[in-house]
């Protein structure tokens, strides 16, 4: 038998990771880098960066809709949050579908581009 969590443990799984992303004095931010983990952009997150976690999914607070610091040219291929602290807690990889993150639109951006966020939710396993 596969090891499973009910959905209380789900929850507080999800909860305590992104709670890490609420560490230091402001908020902490989402950072695209390209696979040599050079930054391509930064976005922002509110503090708290995720509301409370519902059925083991908790959903990143809007606040005034995410959308990133002008690109440094390059191609993403992977992300990381960070705490304000610049700890980083989450990794995962970017593609255009079928990734943790998904970029429709490309993921090679020119000098000044921005990348903005509809919507993000982090899944505990289940």
């Amino acid at each position: 038998m596969a090891v499973t969590h009910s959905e209380a443990a789900r929850n507080a799984m999800a909860n305590a990771v992104v709670d890490l992303l609420d560490g230091g004095d402001g908020a902490g931010s989402l950072v695209f880098l390209t696979s040599g983990d050079a930054t391509v952009c930064t976005i922002t997150l509110e503090d708290p960066a995720f509301g409370d976690s519902s059925s083991g999914t908790a959903t990143m607070s809007q606040g005034s809709g995410k959308t990133s610091d002008g690109a440094t040219a390059g191609t993403i291929a992977k992300a990381k949050f960070q705490d304000s602290d610049g700890t980083a807690h989450i990794f995962c990889a970017v593609g255009t579908s079928g990734s943790d993150i998904n970029i429709p639109g490309g993921l090679t951006l020119a000098n000044n581009d921005t990348v903005s966020i509809a919507s993000l939710t982090y899944s505990a396993p289940a």
